[in-house]
């Protein structure tokens, strides 16, 4: 009497190589995630014991150390400086200008950008990084 054999094919997905696959693409977006900075400028911030976030609308002043203005990442004349922050501003959002000056800045350069704010009556926010 013949035995008879069992030959059904059975379905298998290889999964070992996903694993690997899945890894990768985890490590890249790690990577690319904290290489993501909204500010493109690097600079070293004053330091504070305090830091507070804020979750308001926002624009970013940068100033470089050649004083070199930049609004949102556009480069920007100091003259032409107040018209484009002016014309930035919203008046129905409660918007917040976030100026990011370099620690080794003078303070008639931080002074002459408030200036700005207190004529137009804008709210400014100083930028730090944590001491």
């Amino acid at each position: 009497m013949p035995v008879k054999r069992n030959k059904r094919f059975h379905a298998e997905v290889a999964t070992s190589s996903l694993s690997d696959i899945m890894f990768f693409l985890l490590l890249f977006f790690l990577i690319i995630s904290t290489l993501a900075n909204p500010n493109v400028i690097r600079m070293t911030l004053p330091k504070s014991k305090t830091n507070e976030k804020t979750n308001k609308q926002h624009i970013t002043l940068s100033v470089t150390e050649d004083k070199l203005y930049y609004l949102d990442k556009q480069q920007v004349a100091f003259e032409e400086l107040e018209q484009k922050l002016l014309s930035q501003m919203d008046p129905a959002k409660d918007q917040t200008v976030i100026i990011r000056i370099p620690f080794n800045m003078q303070v008639q350069d931080l002074v002459d950008v408030l200036q700005i704010g207190v004529r137009n009556k804008l709210k400014f926010v100083i930028a730090t990084s944590p001491k």
